[in-house]
């Protein structure tokens, strides 16, 4: 039984060197399933288009059918030993199956070139349809942290210094924001994933009288692909989809570096549930935010795979070259990736809690958050925003000078500063509540705003 779909052309056998260095069968056994679906399609055209003998084709949709049952059922090893790629393996279970004779009817008006490709984005289907679902699911939970602590006020850090109060549920919010905008980038990724490319053949087509839609309909593919060069040699659409991941990725690793933050025992505004966390071999007291600490490191191996591929097809030339053959690895690894990443992401935010004792103290004490608020305050007595900026400066400065939070400074001493001041008002102005609840831009992190906000993401993840 040969383990190889080519041969006789060669008067020297390969060294096991060469064998072991060509072989992908370790990196595409997870193509199996997709291989034997596009071979179920294709045998059935060929015997629709009278190609090959009607009672082969029959012979040989049923012998891979049986393949498909006994992959399902774990009846069939995905680490083979000594077959150089995963069209090889399914050639070699397909003889056991039928004969000889009848499976190496399959190849015809096919090559691997074109079979990979199919392989590749039938996987891609599948993969990035979970991604979007588990970024829904994801969008889901926050949506419920943020109805749920709609009330819950923090501060907000640029710079990584506290600059104003929010609302957390305006945080949430925007976390759910920037996960819509990856779905839809995976989306559109997908749309230029969706052609069928069987029937390209090595790269100009075949002579044989084949019906390319017939197979694209039957494994449900918007399409068939254009031009056959292109479709053999471009892997345009991973490069689409590993910078869909390495976006998304780079923005859960953001949540997760806040989450990280929110949750040190220096802040403690949040509290992770320790189902999620992990501890120390040595320190007994450590409760450490591994998981989250994980997701934010997968986001530097998202844009090493995209860089990976787009320096293999950089100096490709035109058509298939088996450089390509290194595509998949950092294909699988980064959707593969990125769906722990998300799961577990879905998971902290689903049982996390808000310190809200620990919220109220902090705004209470770090009082210099609601400067923008004084400073808007005289804008609206008509005070200039330069001169309104000033003094409320020196309200701060002198804080600092005095050692002292806004709220302590003396009637007389503010008058001095503007006449405007006074403590009724910067008490009303320091208030967090108040804070929040004055924002009128559309957008902002007013009560109103964020309930807008909620409502509309019940709707369009309903």
């Amino acid at each position: 039984m040969s383990k190889k779909l080519y041969g006789t052309v060669f008067a020297k056998k390969n060294t096991k060197e060469v064998e072991d260095f060509v072989a992908s069968i370790n990196v595409d056994y997870k193509l199996l399933k997709y291989d034997i679906l596009g071979n179920i399609a294709h045998a059935k055209m060929l015997g629709k288009k009278k190609i090959i003998p009607k009672k082969d084709s029959l012979a040989l949709v049923k012998g891979l059918n049986k393949i498909l049952k006994k992959l399902a059922s774990g009846k069939i090893s995905l680490s083979p030993s000594g077959i150089e790629d995963v069209h090889t393996y399914v050639n070699l279970l397909l003889e056991k199956e039928v004969s000889k004779k009848v499976a190496d009817r399959l190849h015809t008006a096919r090559s691997r070139n074109d079979q990979v490709t199919l392989d590749t984005r039938m996987y891609c289907l599948d993969a990035t349809q979970e991604v979007a679902l588990k970024i829904i699911d994801l969008q889901k939970t926050i949506l419920k942290q943020a109805e749920k602590n709609i009330s819950v006020i923090m501060p907000v850090y640029t710079h990584l210094q506290p600059a104003q109060a929010i609302l957390a549920s305006h945080l949430f919010c925007a976390y759910i924001e920037m996960l819509q905008k990856d779905k839809l980038r995976m989306m559109h990724a997908v749309s230029n994933v969706d052609e069928m490319p069987l029937g390209s053949c090595a790269a100009r087509g075949t002579t044989l009288d084949i019906d390319r839609k017939f197979v694209a309909k039957e494994l449900g593919f918007l399409k068939v692909s254009r031009n056959s060069i292109e479709s053999v040699s471009s892997r345009d659409y991973i490069l689409e989809i590993l910078s869909a991941v390495n976006i998304l990725a780079v923005n859960l690793s953001r949540i997760a570096e806040d989450l990280i933050i929110y949750s040190t025992y220096e802040f403690s505004f949040i509290e992770l549930d320790e189902s999620y966390l992990t501890g120390s071999s040595m320190m007994p007291n450590k409760r450490n935010a591994d998981t989250l600490e994980l997701v934010r490191g997968f986001a530097s191996k998202a844009l090493a795979a995209l860089t990976q591929v787009s320096g293999l097809l950089k100096g490709l030339p035109h058509a298939y070259n088996r450089d390509m053959q290194f595509d998949k690895e950092a294909l699988f690894e980064s959707l593969e990736g990125v769906i722990t990443a998300l799961t577990i992401t879905e998971g902290i935010f689903s049982s996390l809690k808000f310190n809200k004792k620990k919220l109220k103290s902090y705004l209470a004490e770090n009082d210099f958050i609601f400067a923008t608020d004084i400073a808007e305050y005289l804008i609206k007595k008509g005070v200039t925003y330069r001169e309104a900026h000033d003094v409320t400066g020196s309200l701060i400065r002198l804080c600092l000078d005095k050692k002292m939070m806004i709220k302590d400074i003396i009637e007389k001493d503010l008058k001095k500063i503007c006449k405007y001041f006074s403590k009724t008002v910067l008490d009303k102005l320091t208030d967090a509540s108040y804070s929040v609840k004055a924002v009128k831009s559309e957008g902002g992190t007013s009560l109103a705003s964020v309930e807008n906000q909620i409502m509309h993401w019940r709707k369009v993840l309903k």
